[in-house]
């Protein structure tokens, strides 16, 4: 307990350091601007309610395209909770506003969709969710972990500790897409600490 004086002190340097940590946040999202793009060259085919969906159609009309990696692996009964938490506060206007600013989100899981729509329709979550079994999608953007499969990466850098002991494993992220015309590039992806998150933030983030 202090006076109304010592507090304002105390309040008064954390709002330097604040806006501090401001100042830093908007310096790192220009950097994250400044990122050079990749075109996709690959033709990745996921699997829809409406059938199969290529990259290009998840975007529905939107310029830029956010892929939540959901971790729900093809043997799996359930997404991992920390998923499940982050769908659900998922809400149908923060998904509108997205589109406002032509951006779409949707969802990517290795489950087969069967398993993935039982999930969805159960839990009452209108967000598009996709599923990616059968591609290489969730490999390319190492977000899954594969005995079988030559890439053994996830944030950048070698993690074959990751599978456990186990044949595969499934880790979260989040990938970027942007279209231009008739070309996808992949701008942006983040993994671990900070997934979590709604994908509002991104938008600050985006070309």
């Amino acid at each position: 307990v202090a006076s109304r004086e010592q507090w304002l002190e105390a309040r008064l340097r954390l709002l330097t350091e604040e806006k501090n940590e401001t100042r830093r946040r908007d310096a790192l999202n220009t950097e994250r601007r400044r990122l050079p793009m990749v075109r996709i060259e690959k033709e990745y085919v996921c699997e829809g309610p409406q059938g199969p969906a290529a990259l290009a159609g998840m975007f529905g009309g939107n310029r830029q395209l956010i892929v939540h990696h959901i971790m729900f692996g093809p043997d799996w009964d359930a997404p991992c909770p920390a998923c499940q938490n982050f769908i659900d506060e998922l809400s149908d206007g923060l998904l509108a506003h997205l589109r406002d600013n032509e951006t779409a989100f949707a969802l990517v899981s290795r489950a087969p969709l069967a398993k993935i729509e039982a999930y969805r329709t159960r839990r009452g979550w209108t967000v598009p969710w996709y599923s990616s079994h059968g591609s290489d999608f969730n490999y390319d953007f190492q977000v899954s972990l594969d005995q079988s499969v030559p890439q053994l990466q996830y944030n950048y850098r070698p993690a074959p500790e990751l599978l456990g002991g186990g044949r595969s494993s499934e880790m979260p992220g989040t990938s970027c897409f942007l279209r231009d015309g008739n070309e996808i590039f992949h701008t942006y992806s983040t993994y671990g600490r900070g997934n979590e998150y709604t994908p509002q933030p991104l938008l600050d983030a985006r070309p």
